[in-house]
């Protein structure tokens, strides 16, 4: 059956996606529209623009490191964005995609996404600090709404101080975000702005070293 997000697919998502992930893409959205009234997967003000909003939103982000294969995503709620990487990914037998969520309702959700969706993803119904230093370190590490960044980079210091990059979302006021984070680490930062939201940003870090006193 047909879902009520059809009509609102962006054509510009669409260009390079197969036919079959796009079926990936649609049984993901029939599952969200299913499951999100019931357990709150995404801001209730947006649970009604699932493709510009959450999945375009999300796919952004592979262009941005289109050579990587293992992605790790933090606090994944509803699967933005490591669910909608794993779908976009699926093709690639080399690709390696983790998500990790402590909450039950939610990684509930995400494994009906993942027996529908995107098999080969791996789910961590774990907390961050759970998963974070004892798993092997990923090339791209991912949050979109989890924490400011200042927490995010404690929590994934132990991987931006080796060879991880972050990719992570963040909305207007991530300036201060940033010089907060600069009082306590120097590291490499290229700003991306959103496409799809002009108050948006995604922030690239890398290189992560304890700032000198």
């Amino acid at each position: 059956m047909r879902n009520r997000f059809d009509s609102e697919i962006p054509s510009d998502l669409l260009a390079d996606v197969s036919r079959e992930t796009l079926r990936r893409l649609e049984d993901y959205a029939a599952l969200y529209e299913k499951w999100s009234p019931r357990i709150n997967l995404t801001a209730p003000s947006t649970q009604n623009d699932f493709w510009r909003r959450h999945v375009a939103d999300s796919a952004q982000i592979l262009d941005l490191a289109p050579q990587a294969c293992h992605w790790v995503d933090l606090g994944s709620g509803g699967g933005f964005p490591g669910m909608v990487i794993a779908i976009l990914l699926q093709d690639r037998p080399e690709a390696r995609v983790e998500l990790v969520e402590s909450n039950r309702k939610k990684t509930a959700f995400l494994q009906a996404v993942k027996a529908q969706c995107a098999p080969s993803v791996l789910i961590h119904p774990a907390r961050i600090g759970d998963v974070v230093g004892r798993s092997a370190a990923p090339e791209i590490v991912t949050a979109r709404a989890l924490a400011a960044l200042p927490a995010l980079l404690d929590m994934t210091a132990v991987w931006l101080q080796a060879e991880t990059r972050a990719l992570f979302h963040k909305g207007r006021g991530y300036s201060a975000e940033i010089e907060e984070s600069r009082a306590r680490w120097d590291f490499d930062l290229v700003r991306h702005e959103s496409r799809i939201d002009a108050d948006s940003v995604i922030l690239e870090i890398s290189n992560l070293r304890p700032r000198s006193a």
